[in-house]
């Protein structure tokens, strides 16, 4: 039971990371063109 005071602080900091994380990605403007950069591949000329 003594376990469960040091993993619930653990895993809600961890949580708050990932979320901080991926706010900041999104607000940044990281997934804003995810189609261009797929097909780019696709259109890339061998010359």
């Amino acid at each position: 039971m003594n376990i469960l005071y040091l993993l619930l602080p653990l895993s809600m900091l961890f949580v708050l990371a990932i979320a901080l994380a991926l706010g900041w990605a999104v607000f940044n403007g990281q997934f804003d063109d995810t189609e261009d950069a797929g097909s780019s591949i696709l259109r890339d000329s061998d010359t």
